[in-house]
Formats: structure tokens, C-alpha cells, sequence
């Protein structure tokens, strides 16, 4: 079975793309190497022994997607490619809701026009707002804070106009909490282009020397210790769940799962860990809360155990430590590689 994976060079795409290698899946890479690196495709050979096919190409371009469905025979499509920068998308929404959006209207496009009708969809726990209730499950009402929440949740919704018109189709929407972690080899993990806008590769970052401090956002929050209770979940958890979400594809429909840990841990407890595994200091300061950040943020997966016999099980002394051997080996991340 050859299954295209858009966005298959980043830190998620690589992480499932080693998952679906692993498991006997033929893999085609859309890439256009906006937000990852081509060393990746290195990496993830070195990890697999098998070369997964290389395509760049954006997503937006119809024609060449449609000849790379045909050409290769594929499938199925896991969809990956997006932005998801939340600071980011308040201040250039148009570009979000062109990439992400119309990106995805013209993959569906090309999909249709190709009769491949199987899709695994990157979504995100940004798509429930604030919380009305916690742990989030997926009946949780759907109110997006921000401009990338609002970009995932109109695709979710494209997804099940297009399935109400034609009942061929099978759509598995996987929404992430927050991914983090590396490979367990250190060849593949977080590397962001530019300043990193999620926590985990900042703190890694300070535990090695690339930045002198890390800010928290507010410490009063109430919590435990004042700062933000958030679930994080390993991203080699995160991208078995895809193999496991895989199975759904026999069944047409709109299919829901969360995909996290179900735990929230504080950003003190994150950096306890890090300096644990890392026997290293992580410096920080206190900073004011940032607009549309809140409290705790963690999920209930049980669906996701019963329907697709996945769990997550990688705790966060885990996380810190794959996470730490990834910086460890690649100081300057992928960069050192391709200079």
C-alpha cells in the first residue's frame, strides 16, 4: 500500500513517515521544505533502511499532486503539510487560511479527481477553545481562540460537507495536543526554522547553550504552581497513532480521536524534568501572560483506546530524555549537516 504524506519532511511528518516505513507502507513525501529540512529524508532512511520517495512540491499545485496520486498509486493520503505558528497566524490570517485552507481544498480537489478517497487529517486540540470542561473529549463544544484553531476547524468541516455529498469517502481527524520528543536514535526530531514558538525546543535549546534564558508566560495561573498545565504527548506516540488510525480507513465516515496522553503537566514540572535528564540549568524569567493562553489544557484519548487500541506510552521522563540525546547530537540541528 503506497501512502502520500504531505508535509512528510517536518517533525511530525518525519516522525510517522519512520512509523509507516516501519510497518511495511510504501511512503511518497509532499514536501516544499518550508518549515523542514531535505536532511530529514537522510535521517529517516538511516533509521528504516528504506528510502521513502521524495516529491517536492507544494500543495496548492493541483497538477502535480494529481500525477503524483496516479503515478505512484497511492492509496491513501496522510495529511501533514500546514503552518501552526498561533502568534504567527494572528498577524497574517490570510496566509494561514491560504496554506492551510486552500491548501487542503486543492489536495481534496486533486483526491477526487484521482478517486483516492482514504485521508488521515492533522488536526488540532486548538479547535476546542477554551474549556468548558476538562479533560476535553470530542463532544467538547468547538470555539477556536485563535486564527490557526479557526484554519483546522473549517477544514474539519469541508471534510464532512464532502462526505455528506459522497459517502465513499473516510476521513480520520486526529486531533494533537501538544507533540514533543525526538527518535529514540537522535537522527530525527524538533528542529523549527527561526525562533521556536513551542515550549519544549526552547528549553532544550537554553539546557545547551543556544539561548541564554527561557520566558514563561505568567505564573498565576490557577494551578499548582501558577504556570500552565499542558498535555504532552511523545511524538513517536503521536505518529503510531496514525498507523493505528489507518484501520479506519475500511470504514467511510468522519472519524474523531484525540490524540494525547491524557495528564497535563505545568511548564515547572517540564523544566524540573529537563534539568533532570539534562543535568543542566534552564534559566528562566517570568513574562505576562499572552493573550488567549489559559490554564490547563489536557484531553481524555479513551476513544482513541477503544476504537483504535492505541495509548500513549512514553511518560515525560521519556519525552525530556529523547528530546535531550536529539539536541545532544545535533547542536546546531539540521543545519550542521546541510551548511
Amino acid at each position: 500500500m503506497a501512502i502520500l504524506v504531505t508535509g512528510g519532511a517536518g517533525y511530525i511528518g518525519s516522525h510517522v513517515c519512520v512509523s509507516l516505513l516501519n510497518a511495511g507502507f510504501d511512503v511518497i513525501i509532499v514536501d516544499n521544505f518550508n518549515n523542514s529540512y531535505p536532511e530529514v529524508l537522510h535521517r529517516i532512511e538511516n533509521i528504516t533502511g528504506r528510502t521513502p520517495i521524495n516529491m517536492p512540491c507544494d500543495i496548492r499545485d493541483r497538477m502535480m499532486i494529481e500525477k503524483i496520486l496516479k503515478n505512484h498509486g497511492c492509496t491513501s493520503v496522510i495529511h501533514l503539510a500546514g503552518l501552526k505558528a498561533v502568534a504567527e497566524s494572528a498577524g497574517c490570517p490570510l496566509f494561514y487560511y491560504d496554506c492551510n485552507v486552500v491548501g487542503t481544498l486543492i489536495l481534496l480537489q486533486a483526491m477526487q479527481s484521482i478517486r483516492v478517497k482514504n485521508l488521515i487529517f492533522s488536526s488540532t486540540a486548538m479547535v476546542y477553545g477554551l474549556p468548558e470542561y476538562l479533560p476535553y473529549d470530542e463532544k467538547h463544544p468547538l470555539v477556536p481562540e485563535n486564527v490557526y484553531g479557526r484554519t483546522k476547524l473549517i477544514i474539519e468541516k469541508m471534510m464532512a460537507d464532502l462526505y455528506t455529498a459522497d459517502p465513499e469517502w473516510s476521513f480520520t481527524i486526529l486531533r494533537y495536543f501538544n507533540p514533543v520528543g525526538a527518535h529514540e536514535s537522535g537522527l530525527i526530531g524538533e528542529d523549527p526554522k527561526g525562533i521556536p514558538n513551542n515550549l519544549m525546543p526552547i528549553i532544550s535549546q537554553v539546557a545547551s547553550g543556544r539561548r541564554k534564558k527561557l520566558t514563561i508566560w505568567g505564573d498565576n495561573y490557577k494551578t499548582k504552581d501558577g504556570t500552565g498545565i499542558r498535555d504532552y504527548i511523545h511524538v513517536v506516540d503521536l505518529a503510531n497513532g496514525h498507523i493505528a488510525a489507518l484501520k479506519m480507513m475500511e470504514k467511510p465516515g468522519v472519524h474523531l480521536f484525540n490524540l494525547g496522553c491524557g495528564k497535563g503537566f505545568s511548564v515547572l514540572d517540564v523544566i524540573g524534568a529537563f534539568e533532570h535528564v539534562s543535568n543542566r540549568p534552564v534559566p528562566y524569567i517570568i513574562g505576562p501572560r499572552r493573550p488567549g493562553d489559559i490554564a490547563e489544557f489536557f484531553t481524555n484519548s479513551e476513544m482513541a483506546r477503544k476504537e483504535l487500541g492505541w495509548e500513549a506510552k512514553r511518560d515525560l521522563h521519556q519525552i525530556c530524555a529523547d528530546m535531550w540525546n536529539f539536541q545532544v547530537k545535533n547542536p546546531q540541528g539540521y543545519r550542521q549537516k546541510e551548511s
